[in-house]
């Protein structure tokens, strides 16, 4: 290969999956920070995490080539042994995502999706509201009794919910962290920039055969 063809950069992450993985980050980082209060900023930036992990699953099937869920979905042996690969700095270059970024990429979505649906279980059964409202009986027909509500006048679902959303959204920031680790140690272990190719949109052209 020509050191042309090598340092030839080309486009790989379309505007949508860009745009998207920095709208994500904020949103996520402003929802886990305000905990809930204020509760309307901490509202809209969990409408806009489900959005775009609503908007994002349906990108996997009819986006482009590297953003399809076909391109880099395979099974966790092989994110495990890729792992082990990066590590020693033996694991083959990837120009969409790698084995592991793959699986990342779908714990992600899940843990996001599970955690904003949480949320808006809690926010339905908490204040009536929201598009679960009609799903679930809200604060006014749940027939408030104190003996059926905690020490800070929640009823058992609340609590239940409220507790499911934390558990679920400290579960994501693991993987946020773990995400972060493994971006870096891949930097590093392929002499890339990749948090630049999520801004740029674009590799440099060496690659292996998974190409799309």
């Amino acid at each position: 290969m020509s050191d042309s063809t090598k340092h030839r950069m080309i486009p790989v992450w379309d505007a949508f999956v860009r745009v998207g993985h920095w709208v994500l980050v904020i949103a996520f980082a402003i929802a886990y920070l305000t905990e809930g209060e204020p509760r309307g900023v901490h509202t809209v930036a969990g409408y806009v995490i489900a959005t775009y992990a609503l908007a994002r699953i349906v990108w996997g099937f009819v986006g482009p080539g590297y953003a399809r869920f076909a391109n880099f979905v395979g099974s966790p042996v092989g994110a495990v042994r890729y792992l082990v690969d990066l590590v020693r700095r033996r694991a083959p270059r990837h120009l969409g995502h790698s084995p592991a970024g793959g699986l990342m990429v779908l714990l992600l979505l899940a843990s996001l999706a599970a955690t904003t649906t949480a949320g808006l279980m809690l926010y339905a059964v908490h204040d009536g509201a929201g598009p679960l409202a009609g799903l679930v009986e809200g604060p006014a027909t749940q027939g408030g009794a104190a003996s059926g509500r905690g020490e800070h006048g929640e009823s058992p679902r609340e609590e239940f919910w409220e507790e499911l959303h934390e558990a679920l959204a400290n579960f994501t920031l693991v993987l946020v962290i773990l995400h972060v680790a493994g971006v870096l140690v891949a930097s590093w272990a392929h002499g890339e920039n990749l948090p630049r190719a999520m801004v740029t949109g674009k590799k440099r052209a060496e690659a292996d055969s998974r190409e799309p």
